[in-house]
């Protein structure tokens, strides 16, 4: 019933995903949301965050952000923890933004790797694209009611898929 929700992958941290793995199975492009997937929210780049984009980089990948935010925050993270391009407002779930980052990286969608941390719209929306995709545990607790009332509708569907998937993957 909610296979749709489901996620190719759950893990518990970005950090600790092994990009150079990743390049080897043919991703060519990681893909990420912004808040609570790489930072709390509205927190800027992190050092951590930096370095985890060189570390795609070195792998041989490239780095772009697909978030619903406004652009100067979604740009001012881009630039300054020097990922590849973003997209800001991108309407998630609908697939169109997962689609541009893709055509925009000169990637084939099977080629690219979505990560995120919400199951309504980064999940559903990489799914629909037919990109793969990682829901990522929050970095943090929510400060938004409106993504409050979203986990609390997540809940069932995670519990569901924890009972197929009891443990966390590993990407690494």
């Amino acid at each position: 019933m909610f296979n749709r929700l489901y996620p190719d992958y759950y893990i518990h941290s970005v950090y600790d995903v092994d990009f150079e793995k990743l390049y080897r199975r043919g991703f060519r492009a990681a893909l990420f949301d912004i808040d609570n997937t790489l930072v709390l929210h509205e927190e800027p780049a992190t050092e951590k965050a930096k370095e985890l984009i060189k570390t795609i980089h070195a792998a041989g990948m490239m780095a772009y952000l697909i978030s619903n935010n406004n652009e100067p925050r979604v740009r001012i993270f881009a630039d300054n923890a020097g990922l590849d391009g973003y997209i800001h407002k991108a309407h998630k779930p609908l697939p169109d933004a997962y689609l541009m980052a893709c055509k925009r990286l000169s990637v084939i969608r099977t080629q690219a790797i979505f990560f995120g941390d919400q199951l309504f719209t980064d999940i559903w929306g990489a799914r629909n694209a037919g990109i793969c995709s990682v829901l990522v545990q929050p970095v943090g607790p929510e400060i938004y009611l409106k993504i409050k009332i979203k986990r609390v509708l997540e809940k069932p569907i995670l519990a569901a898929y924890k009972r197929k998937h009891p443990r966390l993957d590993d990407l690494s």
